[in-house]
């Protein structure tokens, strides 16, 4: 696949992640985001364990382990610990701050190099998502400002280690090992924080099931694919078209209204992504030219 084709597949990761929040408030039981993250989580990882059926090697356990914390079990803990305390908005503008973590962290862990036009992509992006989202009148917690900072950092970090330990697998494998850790690491949280999950519809057994396989199963394999193919710096812009994809099927599904304010939003979304890629797009390589070597005259 070329380039475009790999940047568009890992785009639909973040698009379909905008449907989230719809399917977990119009098809889900409220007030269990622990249990909905557990049950989104770990089916998945042990169904696509079943398709790949291959185990961590021993060197991997703890790597997967970590990934498996930071990608799923602390990013989607701290991730509802945040909408609780605080209002959608102001969650998903902190949230978005995750690809500035991304640019330092890989320079830190993998030596890339930080541009000025990444940085500025980074920052739009981020007021891009506060057009989208944020309420002026809205009110901050301490206790929610950090736990959605930790979310962000800890998806960061997440996706820069998923680049620099790349096993000798598939990314199918390597998101069902993933998923799997994460799921499990989910286990106990949920069941002493949260009650006792009642016993699921046909309606919320077809939410669990997009968040699962669709939501889970499949937009993971695309977004390890291309942190692995593209590298992360590339593909963390593409983080702001969640909140973009849920603000757009909230207008085009349920009939929320769309101000000029949240259009300018998603205009310079857009915009701050196609900077991030040409910020992170690779200098081509320049061909060696060799001048034609003249034999030595004879003494």
């Amino acid at each position: 696949m070329n380039r475009t084709t790999d940047l568009l597949l890992t785009a639909l990761a973040p698009a379909i992640w905008g449907s989230s929040y719809i399917v977990a408030t119009e098809l889900l039981p409220h007030g269990y985001p622990l249990t909905v993250s557990l049950l989104r989580a770990l089916p998945a990882g042990l169904i696509l364990l079943l398709v790949v059926r291959q185990l961590p090697q021993s060197g991997w356990w703890g790597k997967v382990l970590i990934l498996g914390a930071l990608n799923f079990a602390i990013f989607w803990s701290m991730l509802f610990l945040a909408a609780y305390r605080l209002p959608g908005g102001v969650a998903a503008t902190l949230g978005a701050v995750q690809p500035l973590f991304v640019l330092f962290l890989a320079r830190f862990a993998l030596g890339s190099t930080i541009k000025l036009a990444g940085i500025i992509a980074a920052i739009s992006g981020i007021f891009g998502v506060a057009l989208l989202v944020l309420d002026p009148g809205a009110t901050l917690d301490p206790v929610g400002i950090a736990s959605a900072t930790i979310g962000a950092l800890s998806m960061a970090a997440g996706t820069v280690l998923t680049r620099k330990w790349q096993p000798p697998v598939s990314p199918l494998t390597f998101t069902a090992w993933q998923l799997t850790a994460g799921g499990v690491l989910l286990i106990p949280v949920a069941l002493i924080l949260e009650p006792s999950f009642p016993v699921p519809t046909l309606q919320n057994l077809a939410g669990l099931a997009w968040l699962g396989l669709i939501g889970a199963a499949l937009t993971y394999y695309l977004w390890f694919r291309g942190i692995a193919k593209l590298g992360p710096a590339t593909v963390t812009s593409f983080g702001f078209l969640s909140p973009t994809s849920a603000v757009l099927l909230g207008w085009i599904i349920l009939g929320e209204q769309l101000s000029p304010t949240q259009i300018a939003g998603v205009v310079i979304v857009l915009a701050s992504i196609w900077i991030g890629q040409r910020a992170a797009r690779p200098a081509p390589i320049k061909a060696n030219i060799v001048s034609p070597v003249k034999p030595a005259a004879n003494s």
